[in-house]
C-alpha cells in the first residue's frame, strides 16, 4: 500500500466526515468495511483511516451503475 503525500491528506475525508456526508452511522461503515462494499481506505501512521476524495467519488458511481 502507498501512502498519500501530506499534501493530499488534506483532501481525505475523515470516517466521521464520510459518514456524516451519507448520514450513516460508524457502525454502518465498520460493517461496509468488513464486507468488503465500503470505499478504498488509507490507513495513517497513527492507525486513523482516511477515504481520498477521488475514490469516493468512484465508489459513488460505482453504486449509481448497480442502482
Amino acid at each position: 500500500m502507498t501512502r498519500p503525500a501530506p499534501a493530499r491528506i488534506a483532501e481525505m475525508l475523515t470516517v466521521d466526515e464520510f459518514c456524516a456526508e451519507l448520514k450513516i452511522s460508524k457502525d454502518t461503515f465498520y460493517h461496509w468495511r468488513k464486507v468488503g462494499s465500503a470505499p478504498i481506505c488509507h490507513r495513517l501512521p497513527n492507525g486513523e483511516l482516511r477515504i481520498d476524495q477521488t475514490d469516493r467519488k468512484a465508489w459513488l458511481a460505482k453504486l449509481r451503475d448497480v442502482a
